[in-house]
């Protein structure tokens, strides 16, 4: 009989497929994968140890650099956090706005998906048509806070500016775009032959296998597991708004994909509920110039763009916490990319890549 050997074969962590700087050591039988081990650590900063020695006000900027195109979610779960632990109350206006931010900011980072995903397909125009639509989220951030990228907006205690009339004005309008830019990438991608065929049936995951990897978000979902921590643990205000959540059947590529398209709709439902109810009063709370929280630990979490965001803390009393971990979703979902890959072909590997959404920034930390 004939007898076959395997052979290992890198990709990355110069790839563009790779979403940054990721290594896979793919195990190979022919083209078929055997085994897929990532390998981090390539963009290590050491935010957490960053944290430990600046105050909880000099740390927020920081949060803006872990998934570095969900800056507004970062920042809202570690004020959350925060003022968790500190005893700080925020008004009912501030937490409208931020959940206004957290949303706008899960549409960009899902256009990024899309668009990235489709262009790892071979489908540039897909990339083209998801970036000229971010721009103009970028354009309400750029307004709000003067930032495109790393957007610093959300501030312990409640939001740096109030919102502007002019600011209400470009988020009503781009709202009204989001059903005509969903139904473009309908008709370019959702009913296109060759994408179709790359992503339906590939790296398929049942629940209980995402369970085993304590994956969170969009991949979870995608198995059919309802789970969003908007609704499970109703956070900030987001029990006081109607909204789905999309899930998917066969937790493949292809539900991974449906999902997100969904949650762009979802939250654009969440916003508009929001700025048509936005609250009169103040922005900001009451905040010390110095937070000292008393002495205690608190873990606080949210639902990131890639799934369960967490901070632990832990306060000795003094203006700098003592210790903080940072549960960032793409770094436990990596988990699952063993799992996604094996039995697959070389070429799944990407799509498989792609869909489990990583940003190399916050897996490393």
């Amino acid at each position: 009989m004939p007898r076959t050997e395997t052979y290992t074969l890198n990709m990355g962590p110069q790839h563009p497929s790779t979403h940054g700087v990721l290594q896979v050591q793919l195990e190979l039988d022919g083209e078929s994968i055997l085994k897929a081990t990532p390998v981090m650590g390539y963009l290590h900063r050491g935010i957490e140890k960053l944290l430990e020695n600046r105050t909880y006000i000099q740390g927020l900027p920081y949060t803006d650099r872990l998934d570095y195109v969900s800056s507004m979610n970062n920042n809202f779960g570690y004020a959350l956090a925060v003022e968790e632990l500190a005893g700080i109350e925020t008004t009912r206006r501030a937490e409208y706005i931020r959940v206004i931010m957290a949303e706008l900011n899960r549409i960009n980072s899902h256009l990024i998906f899309i668009g990235t995903l489709a262009n790892d397909l071979g489908a540039s125009t897909g990339m083209l048509y998801c970036f000229r639509d971010r721009e103009k989220i970028l354009d309400i951030f750029n307004l709000v806070c003067g930032a495109r990228q790393t957007f610093h907006y959300i501030r312990i205690g409640g939001v740096k500016e109030d919102l502007t009339p002019e600011a209400e004005t470009m988020i009503r309008a781009f709202l009204d775009e989001v059903p005509m830019f969903l139904d473009e990438y309908n008709k370019l991608l959702t009913g296109n032959e060759i994408f179709v065929r790359r992503i339906v049936g590939t790296s398929p995951m049942t629940t209980e296998e995402a369970l085993r990897y304590n994956m969170t978000g969009p991949n979870l979902r995608a198995t059919g597991l309802p789970f969003d921590l908007r609704k499970v643990d109703g956070y900030s205000v987001y029990d006081e708004f109607e909204f789905d959540v999309p899930v998917g059947v066969h937790g493949d590529n292809w539900d991974r994909y449906q999902v997100k398209l969904g949650e762009i709709a979802q939250s654009a439902r969440i916003i508009r509920q929001a700025i048509e109810g936005l609250p009169a009063g103040d922005f900001m709370g009451k905040v010390p110039k110095v937070v000292k929280p008393p002495k205690g630990e608190v873990f606080s979490r949210t639902e990131g763009t890639r799934g369960e965001l967490g901070f632990y803390i832990v306060s000795d009393g003094m203006p700098k916490p003592y210790r903080i971990h940072i549960r960032r979703p793409s770094f436990v979902n990596m988990q699952g990319l063993d799992a996604m890959c094996r039995g697959m072909l070389i070429g799944d590997s990407v799509a498989a890549y792609s869909s489990i959404d990583p940003i190399m920034g916050e897996v490393d930390c």
